[in-house]
């Protein structure tokens, strides 16, 4: 008599039959694309400010290389207020998604209060300076002008000094304001979307004669790459991010070390990637 050979036993885990695999392996695949706690969804901040940082320079440099194209059709004040008007709308449409730094000076001055990880201002940084350099191709290529145009440089007349000077003052204005609506005695959110803005076009009005208003090294680094014109790049470097450097120092006599939770927030997005407010209380 032959002993039959036992089934082998078939497991009732959903896993072990094929819809059951099929629908495990989506179930992790969206894990880990929603899943912000994971420090590998950083690509989405660093998409985040580079779409960021091109929609500004597309309107700032836009400006200045639209009105060589189309003599007339642009005034200054048309110049300096569409760049303003699109950080507000940047602001409101991703903040949350990276913060919305859209420029070196401001990812290093969160930073210096501690609102924000060091190992990841480099990241920003270069996403800043790519979707800066993409704007300006773009432009360039459309409207078929020098992207020197929609630089920014010490005007005729004005010494490098005095561009210097300008933009970091300029800056400690931006970057006080940036600071102050991040903080947890402060508005956020829309109220510092409309700061920001505001700031930056009135900056703008009065202050971009002499040194362009940049504030923002991003901002002038795209235009001077895609012009082939670094000649006074250092000022929009050093000017803005000296500002940056006081405007710490001016925020910690006003409030104190950090932004509070509510600065750690407008620093990281409201989607965390490892963050741990730098102070929060002990248990």
């Amino acid at each position: 008599m032959v002993t039959p050979t036992p089934a082998l036993p078939i497991s009732t885990t959903p896993e072990a039959q094929p819809d059951g695999l099929i629908a495990h392996y989506e179930r992790e695949f969206i894990q880990r694309v929603t899943d912000f706690n994971d420090p590998r969804q950083e690509w989405r901040r660093l998409v985040s400010e580079l779409l960021g940082t091109f929609f500004l320079v597309l309107a700032a440099a836009g400006g200045g290389m639209m009105g060589h194209a189309f003599p007339g059709a642009i005034s200054h004040t048309d110049a300096v207020v569409a760049p303003a008007l699109t950080v507000l709308a940047i602001i409101l449409f991703m903040g949350k998604v990276s913060g919305a730094h859209l420029n070196p000076a401001v990812s290093i001055a969160f930073a210096l209060r501690q609102d924000f990880q060091w190992r990841r201002v480099p990241g920003y940084i270069v996403a800043q300076l790519v979707g800066a350099t993409l704007a300006a191709l773009f432009l360039h290529a459309v409207i078929n002008a020098s992207a020197t145009y929609g630089s920014n440089y010490p005007a005729a007349g004005y010494s490098a000094g005095a561009a210097f000077w300008m933009e970091l003052m300029l800056t400690v204005g931006l970057v006080s304001v940036i600071l102050g609506t991040a903080s947890g005695a402060q508005n956020v959110g829309l109220f510092g979307a409309i700061g920001v803005g505001s700031y930056i076009a009135l900056a703008g009005l009065w202050g971009s004669p002499i040194s362009g208003a940049s504030m923002n090294p991003a901002r002038t680094f795209g235009p001077d790459l895609v012009g082939g014109n670094f000649s006074h790049y250092l000022v929009y470097v050093a000017g803005p991010i000296a500002g940056a450097v006081v405007a710490v120092g001016i925020a910690f006599v006003l409030r104190g070390r950090g932004g509070g939770a509510s600065g750690s927030a407008a620093a990281q997005g409201a989607l965390f990637t490892q963050t741990q407010e730098p102070r929060a209380p002990k248990p």
